[in-house]
């Protein structure tokens, strides 16, 4: 029988335990969604809000960290993949235009606008979002697009466009597989197991018109100059990939592939498009002038994510890897983390094609450099990259 009553207040006791440790874990109060001033609310990746902080703010110098008279480490903190770099008007004749960069805090969602003349760093937005994925800005920095996750089972992808003055935005419809954005024009791409739908919408308004569609459901797209458009196959480094021109018709015309691990990037006309791919368990990398559908191998190889154009067509920036690890899957292991690569920062001339280092990145840091998100200012004086080892933002005057 003491047996027995010893037994039971055993059970009894664990079962208060369990109890206890579900209220604790389990059983916390839910978060509320407070809306911004303005009335729309903003769910953040399933837990949050649009949180009005304080008022913006100017810091002269900040936490920006010159490494030479060349280099500026803009943040030592991770920012969303995505910025934006532009030419401010000079005050006078005789000065030169100001570049600044608009990017967004990664941990708070900020917006931050930093000069790079004078060094002068300023938040521009007063409103928290964390939770940011990506951003895609309109040419001018008025407007960010960013995309996050929310939902439960964070299966819901949201795409608000954020002004970058910290006013209130708007929603676009939910789950977009992608957003491209032009000076006059905004491209989203809505895809299904039936393919996908890219419709376009002009800046200032208007209504939405369907700019093509496709049994493609796995696709990327972009602008490639005026009426016309870029489609590629999503990359895998296993599957042969192909690029396409779109015209303003929506008619398709291959211009690369199938190659593995393709991946395409136009040129800001139009006229050429950079491709990379895979063969030999190396990385190769392209240019195709889509007038003439002439594919021209580069010196110098890398993803072509990892570059940027300047704004007249004449040269390509690219993080170049120094010794990427034969075998590997590109560019799946890249996208995905598994792998790292140490750049430099080489400069390909379209004419001739040959490919000039600019920025020896680990020599003159001490640290090594994985980069993406490439930007140049539309005179081609800045070259702004993220470290994707760290998401630091950088500068470095060309």
């Amino acid at each position: 029988m003491r047996r027995t009553l010893i037994i039971a207040s055993i059970v009894i006791v664990l079962l208060g335990i369990g109890v206890l440790v579900y209220f604790y874990f389990f059983s916390k109060p839910k978060i509320v969604e407070v809306a911004p001033s303005g009335g729309s609310s903003l769910p953040i990746a399933g837990q949050g809000t649009l949180i009005p902080t304080e008022a913006p703010t100017t810091t002269p110098g900040g936490s920006v960290q010159p490494i030479s008279a060349r280099l500026v480490k803009i943040t030592p903190g991770p920012v969303v993949p995505g910025v934006v770099v532009t030419d401010a008007k000079p005050v006078d004749a005789s000065s030169s235009p100001e570049v600044s960069v608009g990017y967004i805090d990664q941990q708070s969602g900020n917006v931050f606008s930093y000069q790079v003349g004078a060094m002068v760093l300023t938040r521009t937005s007063n409103k928290t979002i964390p939770g940011i994925e990506e951003a895609s800005w309109l040419p001018d920095a008025s407007v960010a697009f960013v995309r996050y996750l929310s939902g439960s089972d964070f299966s819901t992808i949201n795409t608000y466009a954020l002004p970058s003055n910290g006013s209130d935005g708007s929603f676009l419809s939910q789950n977009l597989a992608q957003i491209s954005v032009s000076s006059t024009s905004i491209l989203t791409l809505a895809s299904g197991v039936n393919g996908s739908v890219a419709s376009l919408k002009h800046t200032d308004g208007g209504t939405i018109s369907t700019a093509f569609t496709t049994p493609l459901s796995a696709v990327r797209v972009s602008f490639a100059g005026k009426n016309q458009y870029v489609a590629f196959t999503k990359p895998s480094a296993t599957l042969g990939g192909s690029a396409f021109i779109v015209d303003s018709t929506g008619h398709f015309s291959r211009i690369a592939g199938p190659l593995n691990g393709l991946v395409a990037l136009a040129s800001p006309s139009g006229k050429w498009v950079l491709i990379s791919f895979t063969s030999d368990d190396a990385i190769h990398m392209n240019l195709v002038n889509t007038s003439t559908g002439e594919d021209m191998p580069l010196p110098v190889a890398t993803i072509a994510d990892k570059c940027v154009w300047t704004s007249d067509d004449s040269a390509i920036y690219c993080g170049i890897p120094q010794n990427p690890t034969p075998g590997l899957n590109y560019p799946d292991d890249w996208y995905q983390g598994a792998v790292a690569f140490s750049d430099r920062i080489w400069k390909i001339q379209v004419v001739g094609r040959y490919a000039q280092l600019v920025l020896d990145f680990p020599t003159e840091t001490k640290d090594s450099l994985d980069a993406e998100a490439l930007a140049v200012d539309p005179s081609n004086n800045v070259l702004v990259f993220v470290n994707k080892n760290d998401g630091s933002l950088w500068s470095y005057r060309l």
